[in-house]
């Protein structure tokens, strides 16, 4: 009896083990797909296969996700091919892909949920004995790998995931689209990882030796993605950054941030930044954000900064507001600012709005 019930217990555990690789593994069709577990750790498991690839291929697994919203799905204009919100994605063509965060509805009218889905699946295709793309799908896509040979992996840990994937993105020569295009979608990949290996992995990208350019487009993934983790190392890059433009795509960053504090963090930079430009960047994206203290900052440089360029960068922020805030402000600073060229500036933002306020001030001022 007790040997019958173990046996019932080992069969069991082996459906349910099964039931979870089938769950984590994607809709994949049109390939010569095979399935097995790692053994020797993911990094091992890729340098294998691209050291033994004699032809293009794709290796594949699914990773956990920070559960921000995400869906990265394929489509084209035949709305045959889409299903559910997802898409059939020819695997080897990225005609039609797309990323989406935070959605709220999808493309058929329907609500969606601002919940993504718990995990992801990371693709690399193998070519010439080396990794030369990584591509993202949601588990409800419908992959068409094009009649090539698809390896997908069970088991994969999420840490391995992150290790092997920072590997491909400090391969990458970010001087260079087509040379970094693998690297891109490593880092896109690490930054969708719901795993505190993504933090430390994502801080090694944005040292001051880092390409400029991995430096900047790991901003914005710390910002739309990391939480109060990522938030905190770009006040850090605010602070000590050598480069403007990277901090110009930190102040984009706090614009797409849900944390509490990226709000102040971007009035601080559009207030105490060395660089003029910096400066006027944080207030473009602060006027994104509207509420009550984008509101008083933008005013409050208007009318007291010493800098006549950054008052004309607030009043250009003014502008990008919501209409309901930002064209009364606009009427405000073109009647009272002290600063001629201010209000000129005020002028011409408000003929650009086409708003009905607008045109009823300029009626009253050429009525005088």
């Amino acid at each position: 009896m007790k040997s019958l019930r173990r046996i019932l217990v080992l069969s069991a555990l082996g459906i349910l083990a099964a039931a979870a690789a089938a769950a984590e593994q994607p809709k994949i069709i049109n390939a010569r797909l095979e399935t097995r577990s790692v053994s020797g750790g993911l990094d091992a498991e890729i340098k294998a296969f691209t050291a033994a690839q004699q032809e293009p291929a794709w290796i594949g697994y699914a990773f956990p996700t920070t559960g921000r919203g995400h869906q990265s799905c394929c489509w084209n204009d035949n709305s045959e091919h889409y299903r559910n919100g997802c898409g059939h994605c020819a695997l080897e063509s990225e005609h039609g892909s797309k990323y989406e965060g935070m959605q709220t509805n999808d493309s058929t009218g329907g609500a969606a949920s601002l919940e993504g889905p718990e995990q992801m699946i990371a693709l690399l295709r193998v070519a010439d004995h080396k990794v030369g793309k990584v591509r993202m799908f949601s588990p409800d896509c419908e992959v068409d790998a094009g009649g090539l040979r698809v390896v997908w992996l069970t088991g994969v840990k999420p840490a391995e995931s992150v290790a092997a994937l920072e590997r491909i993105v400090l391969a990458g020569d970010f001087s260079d689209h087509d040379e970094r295009h693998a690297a891109e979608g490593a880092l896109s990949a690490i930054a969708m990882t719901g795993d505190p290996s993504a933090d430390r992995a994502l801080e090694h990208f944005v040292a001051a030796d880092r390409p400029e350019k991995l430096r900047s487009q790991t901003a914005f993934w710390l910002g739309n993605e990391r939480g109060a983790p990522g938030l905190r190392v770009l006040e850090a890059m605010a602070k000590s950054d050598p480069s403007d433009k990277v901090k110009e795509q930190v102040a984009f960053a706090y614009s797409v941030s849900r944390e509490p504090g990226a709000l102040d963090d971007m009035i601080r930079m559009a207030k105490e930044d060395p660089s003029g430009h910096v400066r006027g960047q944080a207030m473009f994206w602060l006027a994104q954000k509207a509420g009550r203290k984008a509101a008083e900052f933008l005013s409050d440089a208007i009318e007291n900064d010493p800098d006549t360029a950054i008052k004309k960068s607030a009043v250009f922020a003014l502008y990008n507001m919501p209409r309901e805030d930002g064209v009364p402000m606009l009427i405000q600073v073109a009647k009272t600012n002290k600063n001629r060229e201010v209000r000129k500036q005020a002028f011409f933002w408000l003929g650009q709005t086409n708003d009905p306020r607008a045109l009823a001030f300029f009626e009253e001022v050429l009525a005088r």
